[in-house]
C-alpha cells in the first residue's frame, strides 16, 4: 500500500533517459539497491523522488548539505504537491522523524554525539543514540533509504549511517553527481558497500542531446612563474640534482648498504626481499653503481638472466633513501647519525614531507607553481578576453580555494604587493587594472563584496525575502565597492541575493571559494568559469564545472566556457606537476575535441595540445585557446557534429604495448607452430607423391610383394600425417590469427574475461546482445570495451580485463603459459584476476577458458615457497617496466 497522498505526481513530463531508468527500475533493484550516476542539471532529485513514490514507503532522504537537504523538500511540494505549504507529514528532524524525513549525513551523526567540528554546523539538541534513531524508524516502517551524494562521508559518519542502514534492512537508491573513483581501494569498498554497485549512469552527451545541459567546452590558459618564482624553481632543482650527486658519492650510504644483512645473505631473507622487492633493487642498483660486483646469487632471486641492473637515476635513489632512512630502523641503527643527518636536510629542503620523499614532486616547488603570481595576470586576461567577446552579458566566475583577507586593509589606499591566489588578490588584480569596467564582487562564507552600483538591487531583493537591518561598508580605499556586514542571521539569505543580483548582470565577475559555490549552489546564466582552484579530485572538479554548462532557459543559446589555470614548469621534462594535476583532471570527465575528427572523450589529450618544450611557446598555445573560446557559435555546431557520430557513452580501457609483450611472443610461437605444421603436411604430400610414384615404376613388376607392402605402408603414413598435421595446421593457424595484432590480442583475453563473468554471473545480459570492440594505434596500444552491457556489467568486464594485462603486483593465482616452440625462452605468467581467484575452483574455470581461447596452461598458487619465488621475479620485472600504465577512456560511440 503506497503511503503519499494518492494525487502525488510529477507535474511535467519525463524526460527520455529518466524515464528509461524508470521503465527499468525493477530490474535495477534486483538486489535492493538502485545506484544512479547523473552529472548536475540531469533531474537527479526529481527521479529520487519519483522512484520513492514508486516504492510508496515511509522514506529517509540524507542529503550532504542543509542548502540541498531543503532542495529536496522544496522540489518535493513544488513540482509533486503543487503546494508551497510543507505537510506536517514531512520532517526535517531525524529525531522526530515522518512519513517523509529529509535530514544530513551529518545530523545523523550529530544526533547521538557533535564532532568539535560539526558545533557551528548542526544546532546542538538533545542527543539520543543511532539504535534510538532506529527505533524510531523502524516504528514508521521506514522502507526507502535515498542517500544524495554520498562520497561526503568521514569515517565515524560513514559508521553511523552503515549501523542504520543494516539494522532497518531499507531499499537503498543512491544518486551521485560525481563517484569517487579516484580514491583508495578500501575507500571505494567502503563507498559500494553502503551504495551498492553503479546500475546506471547519464552521461553528458544524452543530456545534450535532451537540452539539458549547453554547449562547453573546457580552455587551457598556460602561465610561466614569475623571474622570483622561477629562480626558487631553478634552486629546489639544483638542490635535487647537487643531492643526487651527494648520495652518488656517499661513502658511509655504500658501506651501510655493503654491510646490510639481505646483502651478505640474501638466501636468508627471502621473506623480507618479498615484501620489499623496490627497496632491495634500489640497493643493488646504488651498488652497482658505485662499482660492487652484484653476485649470482642476487640474480637467481629476482630470476634475470641477463644479469641486468638498472641505471641509478632519481626513480631509484627515493627508493633507495625510503630504504635506508624510513623503512629499516634496526639493520641501518649504526648509522643512526648520518640518518638522521640526511633526513633533515632532507626536510629542510622539501623534499621529504609525512614519510615521503620526492624530488620532482616536492611540495616547496608545488605550492610555488600552484600559487604562481602568473596565474592572477591570467586571470586578468581571460576575464578581460570575455569580456570582450561577451560584453555585457558576461557573467563569469572564479573559483578559489582560499579568500587571503590578509590582502585587504584599512588605509586610503592599497598597494600590497599580489603574491598569493586567493579571492581577495583576485579581485585586487581584477579592481586595479580595471579598463573595461567590469562590474567585479566577491561572494564566500565570511566575506561578501559587491560593486557600489548594485546596491539599490541589493536593497530591492531583501524587501522582496522580508529582511532588513543590513548593514554596509565601503571599502576606504575604493568607495565603488562595498562590504556586506555578514550576522549569522542573514548569511544564508545573503548568498542567494547575491546570486540573484549576479544574474542580472548587477555583478559581471563573481569570485568566490569552491567551498561555498562548488555544489547545491546555482546561477544558470553563468556563461564562463575559471577554475583557480589547486583540486584534481573527480568530485570537486566535477562539482564546480556543473555550475556552468546548465542551461538557460531564458537563453536558449547559451553556451559555457570552462577555464583550466596551468603555471607550466620549464625545468620538468613533463610541465611540472601542476600540468600533471591538470591531466589527473581531465580524466574524470567529458567534453568536445578538438582534433581533427571531432569526438566526445576524455582526457587532455582531447584537447589537441602539442608537446611543450619551451615557455616561449606558451602564448601561442594560449591564442589557439582564446580563438576556441572566441567562436562560441563554432562550439555549438562541433558538439551537434560529434553527438550525431554516436549514441553511447562507453569506457574503453587502453593498453600500452609493454603490457601485450606477452602476447606478441605468444604469436611467434603460434607462427612458428603454424609454419611447422605446414611443412609436415608437405612432407606428408610428398610421402602420398611417391607412393603414386612407386606404383607406376613397378606396375609390372607384380611379384616383388614387399615394394608394394612398402608403398602402401608410405601412403598411409601420408594420409595420416594430412590428418593429424591438418587438423593442427587449422588450430595453430587460427590462435596466430587471434594474436595477429595487438588489438586482436586483447580481444582474445576478453573474450576470456567476458565468459567467465558470464559463468560467475556477474554478466546477466544475454551473450546476443554482447559484442567486444577491441582496436590497435600506430603505436600498438591496444583498446576494447565491452558493447551491451549494463554500467555495473561493463565496469566489471574493464576491471577484471585491466586486472588479466597490469603488471604483476600480488595475484593469488598466476597463469603459467607454456612456451611451445622456442624452449629457450622463458614460459609467460599471466595474473588471474580477483573476481576469479577466490579459490580454486574459480581459476580452474578460468584456466579452462584460456586453455581453449590461447593454449594450454599451467595454475600456479603464489602463497606457496615455489609461488612466492616466481611472484619474486615478476615483480622485479614488473618494477623495470614502470611506465606501463593503463588509462580509462570514456568515448561517445555508435
Amino acid at each position: 500500500m503506497n503511503v503519499f497522498p494518492k494525487n502525488t505526481t510529477f507535474k511535467y513530463d519525463w524526460r527520455t533517459y529518466q524515464k528509461k531508468i524508470l521503465d527499468n527500475m525493477d530490474d535495477y533493484l534486483h538486489y535492493n539497491h538502485l545506484h544512479i550516476s547523473a552529472p548536475p542539471g540531469s533531474g537527479k532529485t526529481i527521479l529520487g523522488l519519483e522512484i520513492m513514490l514508486r516504492l510508496g514507503e515511509p522514506t529517509l532522504i540524507v542529503a550532504p548539505t542543509l542548502a540541498i537537504k531543503n532542495q529536496w523538500i522544496q522540489r518535493f511540494c513544488e513540482l509533486f504537491l503543487d503546494t508551497e505549504t510543507i505537510p506536517e507529514w514531512i520532517s526535517s528532524d531525524i529525531k522526530k522523524p515522518g512519513i517523509l524525513t529529509v535530514t544530513t549525513y551529518q545530523g545523523i551523526h550529530s544526533a547521538s554525539g557533535v564532532d568539535e567540528q560539526d558545533e557551528d554546523l548542526i544546532k546542538k539538541t538533545s542527543k539520543i543514540s543511532v539504535a534510538e534513531i532506529v527505533k524510531r524508524l523502524e516504528k514508521l516502517k521506514v522502507g526507502t533509504l535515498i542517500l544524495d551524494e554520498a562520497h561526503h562521508l568521514k569515517n565515524a559518519w560513514w559508521r553511523s549511517l552503515m549501523e542504520l542502514k543494516n539494522k532497518i534492512s531499507p531499499t537503498v537508491v543512491a544518486l551521485t553527481a560525481t563517484p569517487p573513483f579516484d580514491v583508495s581501494g578500501s575507500e571505494w569498498q567502503k563507498y559500494i558497500q553502503l551504495n551498492g554497485p553503479i546500475d546506471v549512469e547519464i552521461s553528458v552527451p544524452e543530456l545534450m542531446i535532451e537540452g539539458d545541459l549547453c554547449p562547453h567546452q573546457d580552455l587551457v590558459y598556460f602561465t610561466s612563474p614569475s623571474k622570483e618564482e622561477e629562480k626558487k624553481i631553478e634552486y629546489y632543482h639544483h638542490q635535487a640534482a647537487t643531492f643526487f650527486q651527494e648520495v652518488q658519492n656517499d661513502d658511509t650510504l655504500f658501506e651501510a648498504l655493503e654491510q646490510h644483512p639481505v646483502y651478505l645473505n640474501p638466501a636468508l631473507h627471502l621473506e623480507w626481499i618479498y615484501e620489499n622487492i623496490s627497496s632491495y633493487t634500489s640497493g643493488l642498483v646504488y651498488l652497482h653503481f658505485r662499482g660492487k660486483e652484484i653476485s649470482d646469487i642476487h640474480f637467481n632471486i629476482i630470476g634475470d638472466e641477463q644479469n641486468y641492473v638498472p641505471e641509478f637515476d632519481f626513480f631509484w635513489m627515493e627508493e633507495l633513501l625510503d630504504f635506508y632512512l624510513l623503512l629499516d630502523d634496526i639493520n641501518f641503527k649504526k648509522y643512526e647519525d648520518h640518518r638522521t643527518d640526511l633526513g633533515n636536510r632532507l626536510r629542510r629542503l622539501g623534499f621529504l614531507e609525512q614519510r615521503t620523499i620526492s624530488f620532482y614532486n616536492s611540495k616547496n616547488v608545488n605550492q610555488i607553481l600552484n600559487s604562481s603570481i602568473g596565474k592572477l595576470q591570467g586571470i586578468k586576461e581571460i576575464a578581460d578576453f570575455e569580456f570582450s567577446v561577451l560584453k555585457e552579458d558576461l557573467r563569469m566566475v572564479i573559483l578559489t580555494d582560499f579568500i587571503k583577507k590578509e590582502y585587504l586593509n584599512n588605509s586610503t589606499e592599497n598597494i600590497l604587493n599580489l603574491d598569493k591566489i586567493g579571492a581577495i588578490p583576485i579581485f585586487e588584480k581584477l579592481r586595479r587594472e580595471n579598463s573595461q569596467n567590469k562590474k567585479i564582487g566577491i561572494l564566500t562564507g565570511s566575506l561578501v563584496l559587491i560593486p557600489s552600483s548594485a546596491k539599490d538591487m541589493f536593497d530591492q531583493l531583501c524587501v522582496k525575502k522580508s529582511i532588513s537591518g543590513v548593514s554596509f561598508s565601503a571599502l576606504l580605499y575604493d568607495q565603488s565597492y562595498l562590504i556586506i556586514n555578514l550576522t549569522d542571521q542573514i548569511k544564508h539569505d545573503v548568498v542567494h541575493i547575491v546570486t540573484e543580483i549576479f544574474q542580472c548582470g548587477g555583478i559581471q565577475v563573481l569570485i568566490g571559494t569552491k567551498s561555498l559555490l562548488g555544489e547545491g549552489w546555482d546561477a544558470p546564466k553563468m556563461n564562463s568559469l575559471v577554475l583557480a582552484s589547486f583540486v584534481s579530485s573527480f568530485v570537486l572538479s566535477n562539482q564546480m564545472r556543473g555550475r556552468v554548462i546548465r542551461t538557460d532557459k531564458d537563453n536558449v543559446n547559451k553556451t559555457g566556457n570552462i577555464w583550466h589555470l596551468v603555471c607550466f614548469d620549464s625545468c620538468d621534462i613533463d610541465g611540472g606537476q601542476d600540468f600533471s594535476n591538470i591531466k589527473k583532471r581531465f580524466k574524470t570527465f567529458v567534453g568536445i575535441s578538438y582534433k581533427d575528427e571531432v569526438t566526445i572523450e576524455n582526457n587532455i589529450e582531447r584537447l589537441n595540445i602539442k608537446t611543450i618544450e619551451r615557455k616561449e611557446e606558451l602564448p601561442e598555445i594560449n591564442q589557439i585557446f582564446f580563438a576556441w573560446a572566441k567562436d562560441r557559435t563554432a562550439l555549438a555546431q562541433r558538439w551537434k557534429n560529434a553527438l550525431d557520430k554516436g549514441s553511447v557513452l562507453v569506457e574503453e580501457i587502453e593498453v600500452p604495448s609493454v603490457n601485450m609483450t606477452g602476447m606478441g611472443k605468444m604469436r611467434m610461437d603460434y607462427l612458428g607452430k603454424m609454419s611447422g605444421n605446414f611443412a609436415k603436411i608437405m612432407v606428408s604430400s610428398l610421402l602420398l607423391f611417391c607412393q603414386d610414384l612407386l606404383m607406376g615404376l613397378l606396375r609390372n613388376i607384380d611379384e616383388i610383394k614387399s615394394i608394394k607392402s612398402f608403398s602402401l605402408l608410405v601412403s598411409l603414413f601420408g594420409i595420416a600425417g594430412i590428418v593429424v598435421y591438418g587438423g593442427k595446421l587449422y588450430r595453430s593457424t587460427k590462435q596466430y590469427l587471434r594474436c595477429k595484432n595487438v588489438g586482436r590480442q586483447l580481444s582474445s583475453l576478453a573474450e576470456i574475461i567476458l565468459y567467465g563473468l558470464i559463468h560467475e554471473k556477474v554478466i546477466r545480459t544475454s551473450i546476443e546482445k554482447l559484442r567486444i570492440v577491441s582496436s590497435s594505434d600506430r603505436n600498438k596500444n591496444a583498446f576494447c570495451y565491452l558493447d551491451g552491457g549494463s554500467q555495473y556489467e561493463n565496469a566489471q568486464f574493464i576491471q577484471a580485463l585491466q586486472e588479466l594485462v597490469s603488471q604483476i603486483d600480488n595475484p593469488r593465482y598466476l597463469l603459467k603459459q607454456k612456451r611451445g616452440l622456442l624452449f629457450l625462452e622463458k614460459d609467460m605468467y599471466y595474473p588471474i584476476p580477483e573476481i576469479f581467484a577466490k579459490n580454486k575452483k574459480n581459476a580452474e574455470l578460468f584456466k579452462k577458458l584460456w586453455d581453449k581461447m590461447i593454449g594450454k596452461s599451467e595454475i600456479v598458487f603464489t602463497r606457496t615457497i615455489e609461488g612466492r619465488k616466481i611472484l619474486l621475479k615478476l615483480r622485479f620485472q614488473a618494477l623495470l617496466h614502470r611506465n606501463g600504465r593503463i588509462e580509462h577512456l570514456h568515448k561517445w560511440t555508435r
